[in-house]
C-alpha cells in the first residue's frame, strides 16, 4: 500500500446466481468463456482488482457463488462493475443477487480505535 494512501481499500461481496446457460456449458467451456469474454475486459478496463471465488450452492439455493472483489479505492470498484456489466458474466451468466460493499474496519478508523479481530491458534 502507498504510503500517500488515505482511502482503505474496498471491498465487495458479489452474491450471485448461476444460470441456466452457464449451467449449460461443459467446464471446459465455462473456463473459456470466462477467460476470454470476462477476463480481458476486466484487465482492460480495470486498475488494482484483486478477486476470490467461494462455492456456496451446497448450502443456499439462493446464492451459488460468492465473489470477493477488493479495489484499491471506490474508483477502481466504479470501472470494475462498470466492466462486468458489458460482459456476458452480467444477468447472461449469473445473477447478480446482492452486493455488499464496504471497507474493513470502518469503525476503528472512524473512532480512532485499533482494529479488534480473533486470531487463529
Amino acid at each position: 500500500m502507498p504510503a500517500d494512501r488515505t482511502e482503505p481499500p474496498v471491498t465487495a461481496f458479489m452474491l450471485v446466481k448461476t444460470t441456466p446457460e452457464w449451467l449449460a456449458m461443459t467446464v471446459p467451456e465455462r473456463v473459456h468463456a470466462f477467460t476470454t469474454h470476462v477476463v480481458p475486459v476486466i484487465e482492460a478496463r480495470t486498475r488494482g482488482v484483486r478477486s476470490r471465488f467461494y462455492d456456496t450452492e451446497f448450502y443456499s439455493a439462493r446464492v451459488t457463488d460468492v465473489w470477493v472483489w477488493e479495489a484499491d479505492d471506490h474508483d477502481a470498484y466504479r470501472l470494475l462493475i462498470d466492466a462486468l456489466r458489458e460482459t456476458p458474466f452480467w444477468d447472461r451468466y449469473f445473477d447478480v443477487v446482492d452486493l455488499l460493499v464496504g471497507t474493513e474496519n470502518g469503525y476503528a478508523r472512524t473512532y480512532g480505535l485499533e482494529p479488534v479481530a480473533t486470531v487463529a491458534t
